[in-house]
């Protein structure tokens, strides 16, 4: 669904954050694409050939990213690599949860990576879970994607990962806590590319209607504004340092 699509109905009628009150899109995009506060740091880790933590409120997740390296008879792929994501939970053994995140990031790694410049040959994403508060799917894109920045990999876009939740009432929270979630009637992620703010990837779970979904892309669309001015701030001041 592309974003010329979901601005098309200016007269939004929703309660926003503040309120409950009748709004147009752009104040509905105003008002609910506020984030927690949110921080990154690259190069962590010696071993990944990139690394990453990316913490979002009170969410966190590390990252390192493995690769171009020899990849298995049985994965390999004749004209492009092959991606495999991994996300590790913070205690325990991975669950079809997990596996169904990895589906998501690596979907959205692959959308964004130019895979036919490293034909037959493997990259690897680990996420390792330090915190969850909320929002988890979307720090693990965020971290992802800063992780793969740091290992030099060509890249079409940058990618980055905003969640919606929608309260009983109706109300949409950007970057909602655990908390949050749990008291919402519906849980939307999506992954916003960095050229056209298209949808790169969905992930939605609970009930909703077409017009909620619209304005929950559209909120996420504004909101990733934040996210990718952070990026090059976070890139300038790394490169700044190195002069």
């Amino acid at each position: 669904m592309s974003s010329s699509w979901c601005a098309q109905n200016n007269d939004v009628y929703m309660s926003a954050t503040s309120g409950l009150c009748v709004r147009t899109m752009m104040e509905l995009e105003q008002s609910c694409s506020v984030l927690r506060e949110y921080g990154s740091e690259q190069s962590l880790l010696s071993r990944p050939d990139g690394s990453s933590t990316f913490v979002q409120g009170d969410t966190s997740i590390l990252a390192g990213v493995y690769g171009p390296a020899e990849v298995k008879v049985s994965k390999e792929i004749y004209d492009r690599a092959t991606v495999e994501v991994l996300i590790q939970p913070k205690m325990g053994l991975p669950s079809v949860r997990e596996r169904a995140r990895e589906q998501c990031v690596r979907e959205t790694c692959e959308a964004a990576l130019l895979l036919t410049l490293h034909p037959r040959s493997s990259l690897t994403v680990i996420l390792q879970v330090v915190h969850d508060d909320g929002s988890l799917l979307s720090c693990c894109l965020n971290a992802a994607c800063m992780a793969l920045m740091d290992a030099g990999l060509p890249m079409s876009l940058l990618f980055c990962g905003v969640t919606c939740a929608i309260s009983k009432e109706g109300q949409i929270i950007t970057d909602p806590s655990a908390q949050q979630e749990k008291e919402s009637r519906a849980l939307l992620t999506f992954a916003i590319d960095s050229v056209e703010r298209s949808v790169l990837m969905s992930s939605t779970s609970g009930s909703f209607s077409v017009h909620e979904l619209q304005q929950c892309i559209a909120v996420s669309q504004k909101a990733s504004q934040q996210i990718f001015q952070f990026y090059r701030d976070s890139v300038k001041r790394r490169y700044s340092k190195i002069q």
